[in-house]
């Protein structure tokens, strides 16, 4: 399992409570699900994900499946909520 940094922005972040946390996981989809059951199974924060955009890096992971993301050791991954307009 890779460990790599969340980063949360915007309403992301509050609704996790941090601006960031560790985690441990493979693929975008570990992840994503790691830091939801973390809380509890919390729909705001699951329903806030469902909608994200997300970089891996810096760069960004596009329309690919969360499972098909593969993470690196020390990846940062940023997690960028849809902002007004859009």
């Amino acid at each position: 399992m890779a460990k790599v940094t969340m980063q949360y922005w915007a309403a992301a972040r509050d609704a996790a409570g941090v601006e960031t946390e560790p985690v441990e996981a493979e693929t975008l989809a570990q992840a994503l699900a790691e830091i939801v059951a973390r809380r509890g199974g919390d729909e705001r924060l699951a329903s806030i994900l469902a909608r994200s955009s997300f970089l891996v890096d810096g760069l960004a992971a596009g329309h690919r499946v969360a499972a098909d993301v593969l993470l690196a050791d020390a990846a940062v991954v940023e997690v960028l909520p849809q902002f007004a307009g859009g």
